[in-house]
């Protein structure tokens, strides 16, 4: 049974994958991820609809429009697989859970939110504040299937607490993080609440640590200088990641060895 949620998840995510190609590139614009539609930004083109399957399509066509010879760029078949290959994953992961449409739709906001504030440095509100109550729709729906409802408060307590504590630090720092980051700690916040206790202390911590790492890398290899702007918005979501996956078993370990818990 898990391997058919794995395979239909995979099948699924490469094609929720060839839309969030359209919704990096127009969110940040202010245009319509509806209409018009997809065309070959060299010669207007519309995409055919046998040239807009996920992957395959741009293989075939050697990345180029079948029109006009335009390079399509290679991120489009990056993200449709990638996409492709984390719902698969979450699908293994989860497995045939309540829960699971909740973190599928945490993984599709994700690949979307990273490439977009990689590429203009902003989480945009678009995306961000809907989440807030399809998230709590999701794991409302998951507290009911499990009669977990505990779980639930946790979730909707953590979200509170994390854009709390984001607020803080844009109020202390303005120049650390945006008000974009607030609005994506709220929304990560009731996925590592959902998860535990541990899973919201190790996410929240994991997100300092490997966007840390990454900027003194980037330092020492004279990448990037103190006055650099570095997107958060990605490490965010790489330490809630964390947090969901191994953050409770990492808590207990931290606290057998410091609480002999």
């Amino acid at each position: 049974m898990t391997g058919f949620v794995v395979a239909v998840c995979a099948a699924f995510g490469l094609v929720i994958g060839s839309f969030l190609n359209v919704v990096i590139w127009r969110v940040p614009r202010g245009e319509s991820v509806v209409r018009p539609p997809s065309a070959c930004p060299g010669c207007g083109a519309p995409v055919r609809p046998r040239d807009n399957v996920p992957v395959l399509s741009w293989i075939l066509l050697r990345g180029r429009c079948r029109d006009c010879g335009e390079p399509i760029s290679a991120r489009y078949p990056v993200v449709e697989a990638l996409t492709g290959l984390l719902f698969a994953a979450t699908a293994w992961f989860f497995g045939p859970s309540w829960d699971l449409p909740a973190h599928l739709y945490l993984v599709a906001i994700g690949v979307a939110l990273a490439y977009i504030d990689i590429d203009v440095h902003r989480l945009p509100d678009a995306i961000t504040l809907p989440s807030y109550p399809v998230v709590l729709a999701l794991l409302a729906v998951a507290a009911a299937g499990t009669g977990d409802w505990s779980s639930y408060l946790r979730a909707v307590v953590c979200g509170a607490l994390l854009w709390a504590f984001y607020l803080l630090l844009v109020l202390v720092y303005p120049r650390g993080m945006g008000l974009g980051d607030v609005k994506l700690a709220g929304v990560l916040g009731m996925y590592l609440g959902w998860a535990g206790w541990g899973a919201f202390a190790v996410g929240t911590f994991g997100a300092f640590l490997v966007g840390g790492v990454f900027s003194l890398g980037l330092l020492a290899t004279r990448r990037a200088g103190r006055k650099t702007g570095i997107p958060f918005g990605p490490w965010m979501l790489i330490g809630a990641a964390l947090g969901i996956v191994v953050g409770e078993p990492l808590w207990r370990g931290y606290l057998d060895l410091t609480l002999g818990a």
